[in-house]
């Protein structure tokens, strides 16, 4: 394999991990931020809360707590941890070829 193409690749694979340390960053903030109490009226914690509950839109749900707050942070804590899982798993296997 030329080291043109290794270099490519390897470009390819740090872009999917950083997509997938952002991802799971967005959801981190929103737990954090839901745990706090933020200001749901603020544009920033908005924005947020939207694109968190986009991104784990498949998993937010997905446990039945008692508490809001163990629900959030299990269903968005889920998606957190699939995204990093499955980012770096992609990534290291692009970089080993």
């Amino acid at each position: 394999m030329s080291p043109r193409h290794r270099n490519g690749t390897h470009q390819a694979a740090t872009v999917i991990a950083i997509v997938a340390d952002v991802m799971a960053l967005i959801l981190g903030l929103w737990i954090l931020m839901y745990l706090l109490d933020a200001n749901s009226a603020n544009d920033l914690v908005a924005f947020i809360r939207d694109a968190a509950h986009w991104l784990a839109g498949w998993s937010y749900d997905l446990f039945t707590f008692d508490e809001a707050w163990a629900r959030v942070v299990a269903g968005y804590g889920l998606a957190a941890v699939v995204y990093l899982f499955i980012g770096h798993a992609v990534a290291g296997r692009l970089r080993r070829h």
